[in-house]
């Protein structure tokens, strides 16, 4: 069966979530039709916008018009309220070093160590977006997961700053949360399931 979507990603994580929503908004989607970018060969994308909104849409755009797939990108990061959105697009290489979650976790939670527990608000954030392989059907959504940072890691699940963003109505880090619970209210799951729709409407044209 012939591939129809491609996730901009080689993260399996994100694409059986993927998977799963487009499954509740396309029934007759097959999961083997919605594949990473390494499974066609996709071409890395550059993330060099100032926004998780332009990040989003050029990874969606630039691997559409590669694959000849409708793609779908998303661009996420951690906002801390008292850095004034920061780290934010540049979550993933705060540090310095691109992908070293342990890194820019220690380096957050070290410039934070003496602000106080009612001003570590904090906020994940996701833009999810997808294109067509001609170029004339783009679209983005957002999500947003707030909760407050702790002053130590805790948890083992997920990754990057899960372990020190705590989830007040539920006392628990995004680290300690199960899967499916993660999901069900994480800024990616948000922003996929308000892009689904609209990825479908563009998927029965």
């Amino acid at each position: 069966m012939d591939p129809v979507v491609v996730l901009a990603s080689t993260n399996q994580g994100k694409l059986a979530e993927l998977r799963a929503i487009l499954a509740e908004a396309m029934p007759s989607l097959s999961p083997e039709q919605v594949v990473d970018s390494a499974s066609v060969d996709a071409p890395d994308v550059v993330e060099d916008g100032v926004t998780f909104e332009a990040n989003a849409l050029k990874k969606a755009t630039l691997t559409a018009q590669a694959t000849g797939l409708i793609a779908v990108a998303d661009d996420s990061g951690l906002a801390v309220d008292v850095l004034h959105g920061a780290p934010g697009i540049f979550s993933a290489r705060w540090s310095g070093t691109h992908g070293d979650d342990q890194a820019n976790l220690e380096l957050l939670l070290a410039q934070l160590s003496d602000i106080d527990a009612p001003h570590r608000g904090a906020a994940f954030i996701c833009a999810a977006a997808f294109a067509t392989p001609d170029g004339e059907t783009r679209h983005v959504e957002f999500g947003e997961l707030a909760g407050d940072l702790t002053f130590a890691p805790r948890g083992d699940n997920g990754f990057g700053y899960d372990p020190i963003v705590e989830i007040p109505d539920l006392g628990k880090t995004a680290a300690e949360l199960d899967a499916e619970t993660k999901n069900e209210i994480s800024h990616r799951g948000k922003a996929f399931r308000a892009l689904a729709p609209h990825l479908a409407g563009a998927l029965r044209k």
